[in-house]
């Protein structure tokens, strides 16, 4: 059974698929004293990162990612990041080194690695956006979802369009926009986005 405490979610608009996010993010993640697994199937994905059960340097520490396809995109979600076990190695570094100077020489291989392991978050956030940008994915609403459906006589006009094709009615509270923080699709009266929280100024 996986648990995950959801944190942070973005919505990128495009081709992108749940089963080439997941398997690009473990090429990256793969190495060094991290480990991937990868669940799920071409709708939802889970990534699972964490150094090993007895890591050869630093302490433990493991992050979740979810990725779930959605129309014309993916929606990606990190869990929080478990630091109890890096900061326990932290700790005994800090110690080793108080009674010692020394010893850090010897623990200088574990302080590397709980630094990394405590850049996880935000390093898996900047692979995901890498990813998502080479596969031409954006947060930024695609022309297909930009359809605009007249409140009046209900034809479909293209993205752009100040009046309807069919009834020439105004189009501008229709007019879809999304937040610019993580993709999440917005209405114009809308000051903070319901998904992240973020500011919203249009």
């Amino acid at each position: 059974m996986i648990i995950i405490d959801l944190m942070d979610q973005k919505i990128f608009h495009g081709v992108i698929r749940p089963m080439d996010l997941a398997q690009t993010l473990a090429g990256q993640f793969h190495r060094g004293h991290l480990r991937v697994k990868i669940f799920g199937d071409q709708n939802r994905a889970i990534v699972q990162i964490a150094t090993g059960n007895r890591p050869s340097m630093g302490g433990h520490t493991d992050l979740s990612v979810i990725i779930q396809k959605i129309e014309d995109g993916v929606a990606v979600q990190v869990g929080q990041q478990n630091y109890l076990g890096v900061a326990a190695s932290l700790g005994a570094s800090a110690f080793a080194i108080f009674r010692n100077p020394l010893n850090l020489l010897g623990r200088i291989n574990d302080i590397s690695a709980d630094v990394q392991s405590l850049m996880l978050t935000s390093e898996v956030w900047r692979k995901i956006e890498e990813i998502a940008s080479a596969y031409q994915s954006t947060t930024e609403l695609s022309d297909r979802l930009r359809r605009l459906v007249c409140d009046f006589c209900n034809t479909p006009n293209p993205p752009g369009e100040s009046h309807c094709v069919g009834c020439g009615a105004p189009l501008g509270d229709v007019q879809p926009l999304t937040c610019r923080r993580c993709g999440f699709v917005v209405r114009k009266n809308e000051r903070t986005c319901p998904n992240c929280a973020n500011s919203l100024s249009f």
